[in-house]
């Protein structure tokens, strides 16, 4: 597999927590194809997305060896039979996923997946773009254009086929608008913001953050990189505290809603229902 310098100003500036969530960031995809998803999976680790299905109401986890669901009280389950390694992962409509990432040794797939896409909730998988070429670390999307970053730039498709290469940055997640005016960023200056598409990005504000989530209008998340999460209610101009979500450094965080918010941390899966200020572990992480 191919892999981008990690940019020493990020790792600088966010220190050792994001140091590590970086490199861990740029790992290969586990080996082994078999089906497994009636069968429990194995502790989960290395966490780089999740989701709320729209339809089944379910959380996803994806991971450096595949994509899981999780609940409460319950083994994690694997998702269909690839254990590739999903990076970039997003749930964009009912059963529809998107995602990016590496081919897992031995599944004849490439080092780098491209764009791939499910509509069946993640059971199967289909190559959209990019195929062997490109690997999204984040995905967003938002009234049918699809945001990703990749290779140190932004990258916007409206029909996952064709991408318009957009500005470059040093950047570890985005997160876009609900009403897809706004593209953020989180980069070692703080936040930046962009409203032209991800063409140009403004100065960085605010706290510094490692992970956003932009469910609705007035309810954007953020946790930086001791887990510390806040909300904004004006597009990230100003913050609010939370809570700080148990297990420390996190690995990725997602907004289903104002009210529903998935954390990962180094020690497992977290959900809240009131707004993100008190949360629940819904499953285990390996260190």
């Amino acid at each position: 597999m191919s892999t981008r310098p990690v940019p020493r100003t990020l790792l600088a500036a966010a220190g050792a927590a994001l140091t590590a969530l970086l490199l861990a960031a740029c790992g290969n995809g586990s080996s082994g194809t078999d089906d497994t998803s009636e069968a429990p999976a194995p502790a989960l680790s290395h966490v780089h997305g999740l989701g709320v299905g729209s339809a089944d109401d379910r959380v996803y986890v994806a991971t450096h060896d595949g994509l899981y669901m999780v609940a409460d009280g319950q083994e994690p389950k694997l998702v269909g039979d690839r254990r590739d390694d999903f990076m970039g992962f997003t749930i964009t409509g009912e059963d529809t996923f998107i995602a990016s990432g590496h081919g897992a040794e031995g599944s004849g797939r490439p080092g780098n997946l491209g764009l791939i896409e499910s509509r069946d909730a993640g059971r199967t998988w289909t190559a959209r773009s990019l195929e062997g070429d490109a690997d999204f670390h984040s995905l967003d999307s938002a009234k049918g254009t699809v945001y990703g970053y990749e290779g140190g730039r932004i990258r916007v498709s409206g029909d996952l086929g064709t991408w318009d290469d957009r500005a470059t940055l040093a950047a570890l997640d985005l997160a876009v608008s609900p009403s897809g005016d706004r593209l953020l960023a989180t980069t070692a200056e703080g936040v930046v913001t962009s409203t032209d598409g991800g063409r140009s990005f403004g100065k960085g504000a605010g706290p510094l953050q490692a992970f956003l989530s932009w469910p609705a209008e007035k309810a954007l998340f953020g946790i930086d990189t001791a887990g510390k999460l806040s909300t904004s209610a004006d597009g990230g101009t100003t913050w609010q505290p939370l809570t700080t979500v148990p297990g420390g450094q996190p690995q990725a965080l997602t907004a289903a809603d104002a009210d529903r918010v998935l954390a990962a941390t180094q020690d497992g899966v977290y959900e809240s229902r009131d707004g993100g200020r008190t949360f629940t572990r819904l499953a285990p992480l390996a260190s």
